[in-house]
């Protein structure tokens, strides 16, 4: 087991314990958000003819070489066609088709000219200016070539990539699980929301808050339980989630006190623990391990500290689990908005909020990031990263981050 050990490598160690879970079919309808599973090719053009983007007329761009705007050039109109429609009548040497948007371009014309340049009297169409073969054409593959890889697994399928799977027909595509992560909090202290308040209380937030957070990383978020501070609780429920879940995310009994006892609650469990302790702040205090080949997370008991935690390492390898190739987080540059006073003996994650400023990406930074100030990580979209040994932070300074 290691212990203090950088962000970097805790990030590192939680990613490799997190398994990506299983595979399913499932109707296209019901997959967004989902991870694909597979590699998807093109079948098929996109779109499938040459079409016209706009409502107007084909024809022969030969047969427009001498129009002017003093001497026009007159086709005599063989139809009107709609998208869905099919033409009937190829166009031919002095005759042009009406095209509606969408619509195939007929046989034989190699042009289209927008209705609002081109003045008609329902029987013909009046060109003022020579066209060239191909203009106002959206040819056949302009989207997509059939053999071209459209997506590969890992991949999130937004509102775009469903699109494009439709027009593959793909209709039930191979995607990843959802992943089910229990949540475990801890605490004799802990009442739940419902409760009436008690003398020496407080309510159970972290359940909320890391809830919250499972949904938005589009996991499941299983509520296993609240334990007290016996570690045969805590030991019951670990074992439970672990039966049930694909990972579990723990708050609470993870510092160095003598109710700290999480740790041992995840060895009686069955967890072996990975490492305990990142060197960063707020959120040092944390225990990860495995417990049949799953990931479980044990963050701190303040809110603000574990949400800190969990977005530096647990957030990584639970995308990971979802089955996202990409899952490292997005790091950026960040110029600080405001100054920040403190010395940084060990690095220190700074919560905030992105705003762009004079070209330049800025972090707003909120009044308090203590352990404990949850309503500083509201709306926060990005952290900073303060390094080691670093003092008092001016206005203006550039620091890396990513985002969350």
């Amino acid at each position: 087991m290691k212990t203090h050990i950088s962000y970097e490598e805790a990030r590192r160690l939680a990613c490799e314990a997190a398994c990506p879970v299983g595979t399913e079919r499932l109707p296209l309808e019901c997959c967004f958000g989902r991870v694909l599973a597979q590699t998807v090719t093109a079948q098929a053009d996109v779109p499938a003819f040459d079409r016209s983007p706009y409502d107007g007329y084909a024809f022969r761009s030969v047969d427009s070489q001498r129009a002017g705007s003093e001497r026009p050039v007159v086709l005599r109109i063989l139809e009107a066609i709609s998208a869905g429609e099919v033409s009937h009548c190829p166009v031919a040497e002095g005759t042009a088709v009406r095209v509606l948007t969408g619509a195939p371009i007929p046989a034989g014309a190699d042009a289209v000219v927008k209705q609002e340049d081109a003045p008609s009297d329902g029987e013909s169409v009046s060109l003022f200016r020579p066209a060239r073969a191909g203009e106002n054409i959206v040819r056949a593959g302009e989207d997509v070539r059939a053999g071209t890889v459209l997506a590969g697994a890992g991949e999130i399928i937004d509102p775009a990539l469903a699109g494009v799977l439709a027009a593959q027909r793909v209709g039930e595509p191979l995607v990843y699980e959802r992943a089910r992560v229990g949540l475990i909090t801890t605490g004799s202290e802990l009442l739940d929301l419902t409760q009436a308040p008690e003398p020496g209380k407080i309510v159970d937030t972290s359940r909320y808050t890391l809830a919250g957070a499972l949904e938005a990383l589009g996991c499941t978020t299983v509520w296993i339980g609240w334990a007290g501070d016996r570690v045969e609780e805590i030991a019951a429920l670990i074992q439970r989630g672990l039966k049930s879940c694909d990972a579990l995310v723990i708050t609470g009994g993870v510092s160095v006190g003598d109710y700290d006892l999480t740790p041992d609650a995840m060895e009686r469990g069955g967890v072996e623990i990975l490492f305990r302790g990142v060197d960063f702040k707020p959120g040092m205090a944390c225990a990860y391990g495995r417990g049949e080949g799953k990931l479980v997370c044990a963050l701190s008991g303040n809110p603000a500290a574990a949400l800190t935690n969990f977005y530096a390492v647990a957030a990584p390898a639970l995308r990971r689990l979802r089955g996202i190739t990409n899952y490292l987080p997005q790091e950026l540059e960040l110029t600080l908005a405001q100054g920040y006073p403190k010395p940084s003996r060990m690095t220190r994650l700074l919560r905030g909020r992105l705003r762009l400023a004079g070209g330049r990406t800025e972090l707003e930074l909120p009044a308090d990031q203590g352990n404990a100030v949850l309503t500083s990580a509201v709306g926060c979209d990005a952290i900073a990263v303060v390094p080691a040994g670093s003092g008092p932070l001016e206005k203006g300074t550039c620091l890396k981050g990513f985002l969350l």
